[in-house]
């Protein structure tokens, strides 16, 4: 896990000295859990979503795209639940005046049991070699058997606290944590305070003077901007159920405890699709898009392994399926991808509370009803950290240098085609510009000349550019020029009329949506 650890603050260090992601207002110290991305950063966030909303959009004829306003009425939130539901239980350790999320606390507690049953397993593992059989180890070992008994008594005792009748049972959260002897990791004593409710939607005033002003929101989630745009969208669109509307954009949460880098941040950005359906059809459609929302993280070659399903033990009031898929981080596996089945809840609140009639007249079965959701819901962000933590790699070379480089998929890299001249003179910096001049349309290129070719090698490893041409003497003579592939470092000739053929294809969008079909 310290391993892990390391390798992780080596990414966020990465991070900001390649120009990805930077403290916001970092010449004042930065801005707790408020990020900045920097132009690799950008180039790579704008890939990913440029990803999720073709294979959504334009893979989808049924589905559409809005974008949303941040402010919105605040009856909205009243509606939705936040104002009265948004709350995060909280608890202080007195010695070191930590606020710390009392559930995660605990989470965390559950993860540290499945930490020492996986060490027993991997001992075994090694131990035995291929004869292993890890379901016989797991039922008969005793180390194993007693870690996962105290699991599984946590598990249960946490979800009937969290799953009290009135809502979370705050003095079980605390006695939970007493019991288990959870300590504060700073001041590593037991010295908690009561479990509080807070509430985590940021509050402004829109108006002109301190008495007409009124009241909003800064929207702790893009969803509502759907529902309340459903009416809109169906009748200007003559939409046909089952039909899906998709967003991308920002939010914002006042966490308390936000940690780990770009992971949880206080503003964020979300990719959601809220896709509209017949009532009885919700769980076929849960299922459909759980399948499909999995392959297209697969689809970028991470490994099957390192993905998982994480069914809801506690639903929301308004849903009856939820499940998340995580990635495993250097932390551990983490949700960056959220699926719901949010029956008619959020549709009917709004027509309750703005007195307007939300419902679809289904022209099949000749009656009127309230469509129920299936919604996909991922941030941008935490997709942007798996991603960079994956593919992030120290290389151990022949020649007993280490070369950083970025495993990043050629198709959300943002750098495609890195061009160097060989040397500042004969020529060769114009026949350099003159390829980049060409292929610009098609791809993002970018021109080198500083420093002995291994070292601009170097430089674009890091930022993760897969391709890299170089123009020497011999291009001048016949219009080749030397094409290296960032992940086997292997170099071959070609010639320039043919470069565009070769990359275009691997480095864009629609090479990783050919794959979804």
């Amino acid at each position: 896990m310290a391993q892990q650890e390391d390798v992780f603050k080596k990414i966020v260090s990465h991070c900001k000295e390649y120009g990805f992601v930077f403290p916001s207002s970092d010449i004042y110290d930065g801005l707790g859990a408020v990020y900045d991305y920097g132009q690799n950063g950008v180039e790579l966030k704008n890939n990913i979503k440029q990803y999720w909303w073709q294979s959504m959009v334009l893979l989808h004829e049924n589905i559409v795209g809005i974008d949303a306003a941040i402010f919105m009425h605040p009856t909205t939130w009243k509606a939705s639940g936040h104002v009265d539901a948004f709350n995060d239980p909280l608890i202080d350790n007195r010695d070191s005046k930590k606020r710390y999320r009392a559930d995660v606390l605990i989470e965390e507690q559950m993860a540290k049991y499945e930490d020492k049953i996986q060490k027993e397993i991997e001992k075994a593992q090694k131990r035995f070699g291929d004869s292993f059989d890890e379901a016989k180890f797991r039922a008969t070992n005793e180390r194993v058997l007693e870690n996962q008994k105290k699991y599984d008594d946590l598990h249960h005792r946490f979800q009937e606290v969290m799953n009290a009748e009135g809502g979370i049972d705050l003095d079980g959260l605390k006695q939970i944590i007493l019991d288990e002897g959870i300590v504060c990791p700073i001041s590593g004593t037991r010295n908690w305070t009561d479990v509080r409710q807070f509430n985590l939607m940021f509050k402004t005033e829109m108006g002109s003077t301190a008495d007409g002003a009124s009241t909003i929101y800064l929207r702790p989630e893009t969803a509502q901007g759907i529902f309340v745009n459903y009416l809109n969208v169906q009748k200007t669109g003559r939409m046909k159920l089952p039909f899906g509307i998709a967003q991308i954009g920002k939010a914002f949460r006042n966490e308390i405890v936000a940690r780990q880098f770009i992971f949880r941040m206080r503003e964020f950005e979300q990719m959601e699709m809220q896709f509209f359906i017949q009532p009885g059809t919700e769980l076929d459609w849960f299922q459909k898009w759980k399948a499909y929302r999995m392959k297209w993280h697969q689809n970028l070659g991470f490994g099957a392994e390192n993905y998982r399903f994480h069914d809801h033990d506690k639903l929301a009031h308004y849903a009856n399926a939820a499940t998340d898929i995580e990635f495993r981080m250097p932390f551990g596996f983490k949700e960056v991808e959220g699926i719901h089945s949010r029956t008619n809840f959020d549709l009917s609140q709004h027509a309750k509370y703005s007195g307007k009639k939300i419902e679809y007249f289904d022209p099949d079965t000749n009656e009127s009803y309230t469509p129920y959701v299936i919604e996909t819901s991922i941030g941008v962000d935490r997709m942007f950290l798996s991603i960079m933590c994956h593919s992030y790699e120290e290389q151990l070379l022949p020649d007993g240098q280490t070369r950083t480089v970025l495993h990043l998929p050629a198709a959300l890299a943002p750098v495609k085609l890195a061009v160097f001249p060989l040397t500042k003179k004969d020529g060769m910096p114009e026949k350099a510009q003159e390829i980049i001049n060409d292929l610009r349309f098609h791809f993002n290129c970018k021109y080198e000349e500083k420093d002995q070719i291994g070292k601009r090698y170097r430089r674009m490893d890091a930022i993760g550019c897969p391709y890299c041409v170089t123009v020497d003497q011999q291009t001048l003579e016949d219009n080749t020029v030397t094409l290296r592939d960032r992940d086997t470092m292997e170099q071959k000739r070609v010639a320039i009329s043919d470069l565009r053929g070769i990359i275009e294809d691997k480095v864009s969008i629609t090479s990783l949506l050919k794959k979804l079909l």
